[in-house]
């Protein structure tokens, strides 16, 4: 699956492309879109928030150093304390701070906005709206040349892999 990007003009256009998105076969849950904050989408599939959002980059990045920083509290403690240095507590110290890591950074990622899609922030603000459309690499080129033959104001802005998230 790869994520196709369109700047579309108005939200009437908006609603033109999700209907022939649609209608080639591409479900609801697999079109998101972004546009200035209390715009009206009428309708519209919105942007959820790991769309919004840096929260699984940020929750991911947060498993991993809570995690490498536990295991390393861990065997110091476990050191320090006298104890045997075994599996069980290392997977314990490791899963907590995996968890709570994750956790942490989590919410922080959802405090600050999408850096991908930070490049399109002026447009939106200036009152255009971000398709994001997720597709199969091969419906690519079949839906981009549909929706630039029947909008041609629509700028396509690019193609990205959906996972691993690029940081």
């Amino acid at each position: 699956m790869r994520r196709i990007y369109f700047l579309v003009p108005d939200i009437a256009t908006t609603h033109k492309i999700v209907d022939e998105l649609k209608s080639e076969g591409i479900e609801e849950c697999h079109i998101h879109i972004l546009a200035k904050r209390d715009t009206p989408l009428e309708g519209l599939p919105e942007a959820g928030v790991t769309i919004k959002t840096d929260f699984l980059a940020a929750a991911e990045r947060g498993a991993a150093l809570g995690g490498s920083t536990g295991v390393l509290a861990g065997l110091v403690g476990l050191r320090f304390a006298g104890f045997a240095i075994a599996g069980g507590p290392i997977l314990g110290v490791l899963l907590a701070g995996a968890t709570i890591g994750s956790l942490m950074g989590g919410l922080s990622g959802m405090n600050s906005g999408n850096s991908r899609l930070r490049q399109f922030e002026q447009a939106i603000e200036e009152g255009q709206l971000l398709v994001l459309v997720d597709i199969n690499k091969n419906k690519i080129d079949e839906i981009s040349r549909l929706i630039k033959k029947h909008h041609p104001t629509v700028e396509f802005e690019g193609i990205e892999p959906i996972m691993p998230p690029s940081y």
